[in-house]
Order: structure tokens, then sequence, then C-alpha cells
């Protein structure tokens, strides 16, 4: 036993530096893409915004089949239309993620009649966008079942049947602010960090199980309709992101098998910086950055 645990303390270090040598190439050389020409996707809030330039690049890059999720049926049926115009089979549903019956309901309706997911996008939000004091009750409760449960009911919904495959990826199109909270947008920012680590534990739970991955994505403020009205104090120096950007790195990273990926890379300094400086200093980046209070201007999705 003894000899056992002596091994292991061995190996260990070594282990971590292969694999961290292993990712470093991995940054130099092109890694060994994942073919979608197999695939079939679903793709929550796939009517506007980011979800339909996902589509788009799903869409791009070859998946067979692409279906869409969301609640309003004129915007599903014309990314549909443009997305079989590529030249892709298309779907549409149309399916409340936070209402959990509904999408048991759907998601047996789209193995009947699409078959079987083998990819899922979850990238469905809502955001009411003010304080905690301001908030309406219901319109809290909302933004939680959206972009939380929306994502356990989803997942047991389709990864069961990924598994029998040994082939599948969940895909979490997430946020930056479920690092880095910012006032006015309580409801987002917190059930965007319940849906981080949701996500984190499951693709912890998924290390041993073949065929079958996660990617978690966390942008920064990207312009879409829903944060419409957002305002940064140096938006030169911080850009909005592109949707289309977005979703283009969303996919590289799904046929790449990455784990997580913070956009732009910036980002990861965020993430150090949260973890070495005390509070006041981290209170202080707030206020000079103007995160503090761009929230001031929002309007969201008219």
């Amino acid at each position: 036993m003894v000899w056992k645990w002596l091994g292991a303390l061995v190996v260990f270090p070594l282990q971590m530096i292969y694999l961290v040598t292993k990712a470093a190439v991995g940054l130099v050389l092109p890694p060994k893409l994942r073919d979608l020409s197999r695939e079939s996707v679903l793709i929550t809030g796939g009517g506007r915004g980011i979800g339909r330039h996902l589509a788009r690049e799903f869409a791009e890059r070859g998946a067979r089949k692409i279906v869409l999720w969301g609640r309003t049926e004129k915007c599903l049926k014309e990314t549909t239309e443009e997305i079989r115009q590529m030249g892709t089979e298309c779907h549409y549903f149309i399916c409340d993620v936070g209402n959990r019956e509904e999408v048991y309901q759907m998601a047996k309706a789209v193995r009947e009649k699409v078959g079987d997911i083998t990819i899922l996008v979850n990238n469905a939000a809502v955001v009411h966008g003010k304080s905690l004091m301001d908030s309406d009750d219901d319109a809290l409760l909302k933004s939680q079942h959206v972009n939380t449960l929306g994502q356990f009911w989803t997942t047991k919904a389709f990864l069961p049947r990924m598994l029998e495959l040994q082939n599948g990826h969940i895909v979490c199109l997430n946020s930056v602010l479920a690092l880095s909270a910012i006032p006015g947008a309580i409801d987002y920012c917190t059930s965007k960090a319940s849906a981080f680590a949701f996500m984190e534990s499951l693709t912890l739970g998924l290390l041993d199980c073949p065929g079958v991955g996660a990617t978690t994505v966390l942008p920064f403020h990207t312009s879409t309709e829903m944060f419409q009205g957002m305002r940064v104090r140096f938006p030169n120096l911080f850009p909005p992101l592109k949707p289309e950007t977005v979703a283009r790195r969303t996919v590289e990273a799904v046929r790449q098998n990455q784990a997580l990926l913070l956009l732009p890379w910036t980002m990861n300094i965020l993430v150090i910086l949260k973890s070495i400086l005390p509070q006041a200093a981290l209170e202080e980046i707030h206020r000079f950055s103007g995160t503090y209070t761009c929230m001031n201007t929002f309007k969201g999705r008219t």
C-alpha cells in the first residue's frame, strides 16, 4: 500500500508536466477537429442573436441536421428558412426551456421527427436588468428557470442517449458575468454563476464517459438586442464582441473538444486578478472600467 502511494506521488507531477506540455503544443500546432457531417445539433434560443449565428456556423461547418428551439415563432421560422437555403436540413420547435414538462415533451417530439441529438447547445437566456429591490419576483424566477434550470431539463432530456451512443457534446453559452458580477443584473449574474457550476460539475462527471464531452463559453459583453443600452466607459478599449465571433469561436471549441473558452482571451487576466487582488482594488477596477454603472442605461430587448 505504501509503495502504491509513493508511486502515485511520483507519477502525478509527471502527468501534470505532460498535460501542460501537450496543451502548449496544441496552441502552436492545429488540433484534430471533430467532423460535424454526422452530427445533429439542437440550439436553444436559436431564432435570433447568438443562437441564429450558431445555426449559421454549424451549417457552414457541415452539420447534418440543425434543430432550433425558442419562444418566438417568427424568428425561428426566418432562421430555419435561412439554414435550409444553405443546404442544411433544419427544423424548429416552439419551446420554453424554463418549463420542465414542455422540454421533455418537445425532446420526445424531436426524437420522433428528427432523430437523435448529438450536440446540445444551451444558449437560451433572459435578463431582467434591475437591482434586487427593483426587481419583480416573477421576473427573478423566470431568469433562474430559463438560464439555469432550463439547462438541467434539456441535458437530462438528451444526455442519456448520447451516453448510449458514446457520441455527444453539451455546450453552455454562459457569460463572463458568471465569474465577475455587476450591479443592475443580479438575476442574470446569479443564474449564470449557477449555470457555470452546473457545467463544471457536469464536465467532471463526463471524464470517464467515452465519446461525450462538454464546452462552457464565457464571452464578454456581446452586441445583441438582449443587452441593448448597456454601456461601458471605454468602448474602444473594451469593445463589445460581435455575435458571429462568439458563434465561430464556440463551434471551433466544440470541434476541438475544448472544455472552457473565455472571450476575448484578456478575460483570463480578470480571473487571475480576482484571485490575487483585495476586494477594495477590485471595486476600484469596476469603477474605473465603468462596469459599476454600465447597466444604468440598459433597455434590453424591445
